[in-house]
């Protein structure tokens, strides 16, 4: 019994130190992590940085100084740690590669949140796509196009081509071409298509709408006419542009030609 005490003031001597400090590293790491992450977490929704990706982010600090604590606890109680290391490593690297594509498009969807070249309801063409953002992840982006179809595309294909954002500017020019023949008035054309453009509400006054000749063609004069509106009207005063357009040069005489081609036929004599 005395020989079993004695050991163990031995051991509590030789170890007892080690085991106290590494039991404060533990506690006082664990606490140490608590705050840092809660600061973090605070720093990144004073920034307005996505819940989603704020939460991510606050997560994988957390596990990652939790990591250094176990290692430091490890390195106090003289175990080797550097087995440890190589397998949290490797297993890191393996992870890497097989997620590098999610990875990718994480990161993509970091980059799309903190520089908002889209967001939701904005119509779009992306990575060949058009249609209206409906939601936004940290992996994917999920468009409506206008036949009503849903489209997953992941970020990476979005922050690696080009973003067409129909939404982003309060205003955006119709363009129109009208084509009248050669024999026609182009006086009396660019009249009634102006008259038609200031008398409908849709039209934006500044910037003004304009009617140039745009091209000689073979068969036709073309007449560019360019209204300015809002981007909910775009298509709506385009389709009414178009049809109202016709009837109103028609009703004035107007001639809307068809392309047309002249053959002329030549008899040769014969020798």
């Amino acid at each position: 019994m005395e020989a079993m005490l004695q050991r163990l003031q031995e051991l509590v001597a030789e170890y007892g130190m080690s085991v106290l400090g590494a039991v404060l590293i533990a506690v006082i790491g664990y606490f140490v992590a608590r705050v840092l992450t809660d600061v973090l977490r605070r720093m990144l929704k004073r920034a307005k940085v996505d819940a989603t990706i704020s939460s991510f982010i606050s997560n994988f600090a957390y596990v990652a100084l939790l990591i250094f604590v176990v290692i430091a606890v490890l390195a106090k109680l003289e175990v080797s740690t550097t087995p440890l290391v190589a397998v949290i490593g490797a297993a890191g690297l393996a992870v890497g590669f097989a997620l590098q594509g999610s990875l990718a498009n994480f990161a993509a969807g970091i980059l799309l949140v903190i520089f908002r070249p889209i967001k939701i309801d904005d119509f779009v063409e992306v990575a060949g796509v058009l249609g209206t953002v409906e939601e936004m992840d940290i992996l994917n982006t999920r468009l409506r196009t206008p036949d009503n179809k849903a489209v997953i595309i992941p970020n990476a294909k979005l922050t690696g081509d080009n973003i067409i954002n129909y939404s982003a500017k309060d205003k955006r020019r119709v363009d129109i071409v009208f084509s009248i023949s050669y024999d026609s008035d182009i006086k009396k054309a660019r009249k009634i298509l102006m008259d038609l453009m200031t008398g409908d509400e849709r039209v934006l006054e500044d910037p003004a709408p304009i009617i140039v000749v745009a091209e000689l063609a073979d068969s036709s004069v073309n007449l560019a006419v360019r209204p300015w509106t809002t981007p909910d009207q775009y298509w709506p005063l385009m389709w009414d542009m178009l049809e109202t357009g016709k009837e109103k040069l028609e009703a004035a005489g107007i001639v809307i030609p068809f392309p047309q081609r002249d053959v002329h036929m030549y008899q040769q004599k014969k020798v």
